[in-house]
């Protein structure tokens, strides 16, 4: 997904990639696309799926909108 071809679907403006944290109890993680519906795990946390793919997250520079997809290629490196 090529950054520099994006334009943002609210104003035209340049969108440009970047990230969400996750704050958990070992660290930070980039967010995670998890399949299927949540599963309480105790009173404060949720298991993870099976089936997680990495979320990347496009901001438009000039209104601020933001734009999600969950692909492999946003994995940290």
């Amino acid at each position: 997904m090529s950054e520099s071809a994006m334009s943002c679907p609210k104003c035209q403006g340049e969108m440009v990639q970047g990230y969400v944290l996750d704050f958990t109890p070992i660290g930070l993680s980039v967010s995670q696309w998890n399949a299927g519906s949540p599963k309480r795990a105790g009173l404060n946390s949720i298991l993870d799926s099976t089936s997680q793919i990495p979320i990347g997250t496009f901001r438009c520079r000039s209104c601020g909108f933001l734009e999600s997809y969950a692909r492999e290629e946003f994995a940290a490196k």
